[in-house]
């Protein structure tokens, strides 16, 4: 069961949080070019795959108490990392985005903080990744 629930989260992870993380990136740049279509797709993909990006922790948390680690440092400071990771997606790189396609014209400034708020989201993705990883502290062998 621990390779099966194992499997579904990663796979989850790759197939969820990737599309967001490239989308997210993209988007300052197509915005800055005036692209509305684009602006749009690629809007319509974070929001899509933010929420598809729920299954990530709802797979993750279901493997931790089959592990017996819940309470494990590495995967308290993963959740916390996680729970910030959406805080940025959710109320800050979403709502800008959404301003951004209801606004004429495009600032600097505003895709500059796009970009520095979506580097911050993947910064925080990978972070997790690698906690997943090495496990500092593990005894799962896993």
């Amino acid at each position: 069961m621990t390779k099966v629930l194992l499997s579904l989260h990663v796979l989850a992870a790759i197939l969820a949080i990737g599309p967001v993380a490239v989308a997210a990136s993209m988007f300052p740049a197509v915005a800055r070019r005036g692209a509305t279509t684009e602006v749009r797709v690629l809007h319509r993909i974070c929001n899509v795959y933010a929420l598809v990006g729920i299954a990530v922790p709802l797979f993750g948390f279901t493997l931790a108490n089959v592990m017996h680690v819940l309470g494990s440092p590495w995967l308290i400071a993963s959740i916390i990392l996680t729970a910030l990771a959406a805080a940025v997606l959710g109320l800050l790189i979403l709502p800008a985005q959404r301003t951004m396609l209801t606004t004429a014209e495009v600032s600097p400034k505003a895709t500059a903080r796009l970009g520095m708020l979506t580097g911050c989201f993947n910064l925080l993705w990978a972070t997790v990744t690698v906690l997943m990883i090495i496990r500092p502290g593990s005894t799962t062998g896993a």
